[in-house]
């Protein structure tokens, strides 16, 4: 009787919803229920809304508390103590029998809001018991007054509260696997298996507004999520009003799915023209300016942009007058000052009204998750550069993927310095915090050495996202001091140089994180975290992503990486093909993209990035990397830039050259430093120049590389 009467007070109050409850049914009669562990009410939860009676394997000390004993009654509880051996053996007993028993493996309340570490012992014991392991889903209680998030979140009295059960799935070790190494395997598994869950049950099929409402009912509309050089704080309330008034006004000179240029620099107030457009259905195309008016008229050409969003101070401070004029011959320039001046108060006023009542009549909104969001465009840095078509669902689930592996909360600030046309600047330099209550500073450019280190000083910036380029050319510049506050550097675009990882830990005492992705992937596809970090590697794959490796003849241990997951582009935009969508291409089927770079994935899931399949030469029959060559020559002159190219060889079939800054840079040097080198890896020639190409991201444009060696080696 006292389990009803709990049961329909908990429902009246946290408007609890049970989901999945045929995948309890389905998971037999010995079954290790795992939870996430987000506050004092999660056992009375479980214990009230699951089926039939529960066992709850609890620490004995937490099990002695007075308060709790009340609640312990209502179930059958099995005290052990999770560092104690002969408690685990009493707990494997248990579950060889018919039972189901509650197990919260990360052994504590979650004082994060994400998940904390899960111990093996959890694991080992799933393992021995064979019992079928059972995730649950506890959602919403962590914004109770029973968490432990206190000042981290926004606690509310009644906040809704969800407990989804997913398929049952058993923790099964290869065969001559024992002792630690089987111990340490079997906890692997499980806290993969409680990432996967926390993916799965996330918010991800849904557009980036209704997440971004989302958003706003969790932290408040008065919440503080993002700021720029102006120094005007934009609240949550602030930045819908402002993107509805936007949008409003480019819904009347625009039509729903047309794709929309945006010529604009890092700010608040491009943020606000992104979200005006998706929020009626256009979709808002990132131009890199940094590629000239040559490079914007060919994307426009390519994604058929017709309308173009760009500013007068924006151009004049940039000095883009000339790239402003090429374009306006191509297509509509719409300036925002012009927009800004035709809002009248009853405009105002009507954004607001809809700001406010947005939750209700968004609702009805019938915008697809799997509708096109934006277009960005591919570097080029090895070809003409392509139109990557990214859904609502795509960004979603790659912020959702790296939530489940990383912990962010609202009081952290994101320092965003990319530009918003490139995939890293967008996704999780500009989305990733507005969506999830923390709060982003826009600087315009990364290319300022010695002020960005100061803005990250000021602004206690906790968070971080560069490029080797930008976070070497940081760390020369700064103060010991200016990243006093930071939690996350996170590392991407290009390779991580032994140099500079090793510079930020000595100088800052920061670990940097460097992960793995394209543009097509979102762009994250894999990144090393606090839990899962191996130096070297790139990281694991994110959660949801399939891979396959793909031989490629001469390589070994190795492969042509192809992945396949929520968080895959929809399909390029084609310079020969203007407007059609082109899904992604894989000898493995439809839904799989072929990422063109050849990997290593260790025992542990931990992948190497060995190089491209279009950086790799064959000399003499031989497959030399081309990366790897550009690896020797930073070992041997780390201060100076360097660049490998192939050119055709009638003697060898290709020739390795190396382009350097490195001045009076020889062969036998080269040799020298390096020894124990395969003569093979050796460059045929090296070229000395004053600097080495790159792209706006800091990327090594290797076209532009190429024409040059053309031009000077015969």
């Amino acid at each position: 009787m006292l389990k009803k009467i709990l049961r329909w007070l908990l429902a009246l109050i946290y408007k609890v919803e049970i989901r999945g409850l045929d995948n309890y049914k389905k998971a037999g009669n010995r079954v290790l229920i795992i939870s996430n562990h987000t506050s004092f009410l999660d056992p009375l939860l479980l214990g009230v809304f699951l089926p039939n009676n529960v066992t709850f394997a609890i620490n004995t000390q937490v099990s002695e508390r007075w308060w709790l004993k009340p609640f312990l009654r209502l179930s059958r509880v099995f005290p052990m103590d999770p560092t104690h051996p002969l408690s685990l053996k009493d707990l494997i007993h248990h579950l060889q029998q018919d039972t189901h028993t509650v197990i919260f493996p990360e052994g504590r309340i979650t004082v994060t809001g994400s998940l904390m570490k899960i111990y093996d012992g959890t694991g080992m014991v799933a393992d021995k018991s064979e019992a079928a392991i059972l995730p649950v889903r506890i959602e919403g209680a962590e914004y109770t007054h029973f968490s432990r998030l206190r000042n981290i979140v926004r606690l509310r009295l009644f906040p809704k509260i969800t407990i989804q059960i997913l398929p049952h799935t058993f923790v099964s070790p290869p065969q001559g696997l024992t002792g630690k190494n089987r111990r340490k395997y079997s906890g692997h598994i499980l806290a993969d298996i409680m990432t996967e869950m926390m993916f799965a049950t996330s918010h991800c099929r849904q557009t980036i507004f209704a997440s971004l409402l989302e958003a706003r009912k969790i932290h408040g509309g008065k919440h503080t999520v993002a700021t720029d050089l102006e120094r005007i704080p934009l609240a949550y309330d602030n930045l819908i009003t402002r993107s509805i008034a936007i949008g409003n006004a480019l819904k009347k000179i625009t039509v729903e799915g047309e794709h929309v240029g945006v010529f604009l620099p890092n700010s608040t107030k491009t943020l606000s023209v992104v979200l005006g457009l998706q929020l009626y259905g256009r979709v808002p195309a990132m131009l890199n300016y940094s590629t000239g008016s040559a490079g914007m008229v060919s994307a426009c050409n390519t994604a058929e942009v017709k309308t173009v969003l760009t500013s007068r101070r924006f151009i004049e401070l940039g000095n883009l007058a000339d790239e402003a004029d090429h374009l306006s011959e191509q297509v509509n320039l719409v300036y925002l000052e012009d927009l800004a001046g035709e809002l009248s108060a009853w405009d105002k006023f009507q954004a607001l009204v809809q700001c406010k009542t947005a939750n209700i009549w968004y609702k009805h909104a019938q915008y697809s998750p799997d509708s096109p969001a934006v277009v960005l465009f591919t570097s080029g840095s090895e070809g003409t550069p392509k139109g990557v078509v990214l859904s609502h669902a795509n960004i979603l689930s790659n912020l959702k993927q790296l939530e489940a592996r990383i912990n962010f909360n609202a009081r952290d600030v994101v320092l965003n310095f990319l530009p918003m046309f490139h995939s890293f600047g967008f996704t999780v330099g500009t989305m990733l915090p507005i969506l999830h209550g923390m709060t982003t500073f826009f600087y315009p450019t990364p290319l300022h050495y010695a002020v960005i280190p100061e803005i990250a000083y000021e602004i206690n910036a906790t968070i971080m996202f560069g490029t080797n380029t930008f976070l070497a050319g940081y760390a020369k510049k700064a103060h010991a001091y200016d990243f006093f506050n930071m939690r996350y550097v996170v590392a991407g675009a290009e390779k991580l140089q032994e140099t500079t990882r090793q510079t930020w830990m000595d100088k800052f005492g920061i670990r940097i994180l460097e992960g793995y992705g394209a543009t097509e992937t979102t762009p994250i596809a894999s990144v090393n975290t606090p839990m899962d970090y191996k130096t070297g590697t790139v990281g694991r794959f994110m959660p949801s992503m399939e891979y396959k490796l793909e031989p490629v003849e001469g390589i070994e241990e190795a492969g042509r990486l192809h992945v396949k997951g929520p968080n895959i582009m929809l399909g390029y935009l084609l310079a020969n093909n203007p407007g059609q969508l082109v899904p992604p291409k894989s000898i493995y089927g439809d839904g799989w993209y072929d990422t063109g770079d050849i990997v290593h994935v260790d025992s542990e899931g931990f992948i190497s990035i060995r190089g491209r399949s279009k950086r790799f030469a064959k000399v003499s029959g031989e497959m030399v990397s081309l990366t790897a060559v550009e690896q020797m020559a930073t070992n041997v002159w780390p201060d100076a830039l360097h660049a490998v190219i192939s050119l055709p060889d009638p003697k060898k079939g290709e020739q390795v050259i190396l382009v350097t800054t490195q001045k009076q840079a020889t062969i036998n040097d080269l040799a020298e430093a390096s020894k124990g080198v395969a003569h093979i890896l050796l460059p045929k020639k090296i070229l000395i120049v004053d600097a080495i190409p790159v792209m706006a991201t800091g990327k090594t444009n290797y076209i532009a590389v190429t024409e040059l060696v053309a031009g000077k080696v015969s």
